[in-house]
């Protein structure tokens, strides 16, 4: 799976679920050395809330919506 259809699911997780990934993100990054700083927790916090409160789309929704953005004439 790619990186861009993993994002693409996050929003149809449950924020127990968003939580549950969170976690594990800073668990491999505690392996490899990554810091955590204020700066990186608060735009991990940002995604989560943005995707409880966000809309989210199927994968073929967002290629629709691609789609029609890319075709409109400008």
């Amino acid at each position: 799976m790619s990186a861009a259809e993993i994002l693409s699911e996050l929003p149809k997780l449950t924020p127990v679920e968003l939580q549950h990934i969170h976690d594990r993100i800073l668990e491999l990054e505690d392996a490899q050395g990554v810091e955590e700083t204020p700066e990186l927790l608060a735009a991990i916090d940002e995604g989560l809330r943005s995707a409880e409160s966000e809309p989210s789309y199927s994968v073929d929704e967002a290629r629709a919506k691609i789609t029609e953005w890319t075709s409109r004439s400008s």
